[in-house]
């Protein structure tokens, strides 16, 4: 039985809700006591018949472009938008889900947990015979979200793989002394893990499986907003007026909102004072 189930409502596949947060839940203290940092791997995580189906609409990397240096040879990434199978695609959406987000930040603790609807370095990984990914920490933030990296998830898709291929993720200590845990990537294996500084991972051995073969991968990443600080003066509440109406303007509210916005700080810590008593009073009067 998987340990997510995923409802079939008339063709599309979906979490539940509650389902996930009680997941997330039971799998709490096991992730955040692991060693060498916060991670859990989870077998059969989801119904292994759903994953065949990803599995079957995997795209054909022939002719595609690929990592080939000395950090990471023969690897492949695909974004969802690239593929065009409906298990994917609905996988996909269902792993940037609510349900998905609230089994995550249960088991985790993290709250605010975003996801990442550009995919960006995430999808569906392949790597070829004699390519690997060195022991690495993940970037820290999405340029384009302007978000931090918390987690990282990966969903194997290998059935039948025998140790002697290689390929096993390796979760390294903080100093970068020894591998403290090995994953064998088959076939319905999960592994969750926080995304620092200083949590390396990788499967740095060249694969040696068969001709044909490859080593096969979801990927995806969650994130939370970055902390800054708040200017002296805060924005408030930025009503706007409808144009053709006797809509009437709040030129103190403007006026406060322009000043957080574009005074610096020294100034806004002088003429912050003067604004105070309004700011309680509109705080109060709000349902």
């Amino acid at each position: 039985m998987a340990f997510l189930g995923l409802t079939d409502l008339g063709g599309y596949h979906c979490f539940d809700h509650d389902a996930c947060r009680a997941a997330g839940a039971e799998k709490s203290a096991q992730y955040r006591a692991a060693d060498p940092f916060p991670h859990v791997v989870i077998d059969d995580f989801l119904d292994p018949a759903f994953l065949r189906g990803v599995l079957a609409e995997f795209p054909d990397s022939t002719g595609r472009d690929y990592f080939d240096r000395d950090q990471e040879r023969l690897k492949f990434q695909f974004r969802p938008d690239q593929c065009t199978g409906a298990h994917t695609r609905m996988l996909f959406a269902e792993l940037n889900s609510r349900a998905f987000l609230a089994f995550l930040s249960e088991m985790t603790g993290i709250r605010g947990l975003i996801a990442d609807p550009y995919h960006s370095g995430a999808g569906l990984h392949e790597t070829r015979r004699g390519g690997h990914l060195g022991i690495h920490a993940d970037f820290p933030h999405h340029g384009r979200m302007k978000v931090e990296r918390r987690l990282n998830l990966l969903i194997y898709l290998n059935e039948d793989w025998d140790p002697d291929y290689g390929g096993a993720l390796e979760l390294w200590d903080q100093d970068m002394k020894q591998a403290r845990r090995s994953v064998l990537p088959e076939l319905g294996r999960a592994v969750i893990f926080s995304t620092d500084r200083d949590t390396f991972h990788g499967h740095p051995e060249p694969l040696a499986c068969p001709q044909g073969r490859s080593r096969r991968s979801i990927a995806t990443y969650y994130y939370t907003a970055i902390a800054a600080p708040l200017p002296e003066i805060e924005r408030t509440t930025d009503f706007r007026v409808r144009p053709g109406t006797t809509d009437r303007t709040d030129w103190r509210i403007r006026f406060q909102n322009l000043k957080s916005d574009w005074m610096p700080p020294i100034l806004q810590r002088r003429g912050r004072e003067p604004l105070a008593p309004l700011v309680a009073e509109q705080s109060a009067a709000r349902p």
